[in-house]
């Protein structure tokens, strides 16, 4: 299954699959470690929907909603499904 971060339910984990946006800005992200293939989650989200929590790599980054809506990544299996 494919979206994007902005639209993960909380504490699913996923893949990153690719990062869009201005190229600054992906720049950006990419140093921050948002790579392509490394797992994310979606930890919280604040009580008027903006920001989000992101946790990348052990690390937690908040990202409003359009921004984390360029980031398309793909859900994991959970170990329960398996």
């Amino acid at each position: 299954m494919s979206t994007t971060l902005a639209h993960l339910p909380l504490r699913r984990p996923a893949r990153i699959a690719s990062v869009g946006g201005e190229r600054a800005f992906r720049r950006r992200l990419l140093e921050l470690g948002f790579l392509p293939g490394v797992e994310v989650q979606l930890i919280g989200v604040a009580p008027m929907g903006d920001p989000l929590e992101i946790e990348v790599r052990g690390c937690r980054f908040s990202l409003r909603r359009a921004e984390a809506d360029v980031i398309a990544v793909a859900a994991l299996e959970s170990a329960a499904a398996k």
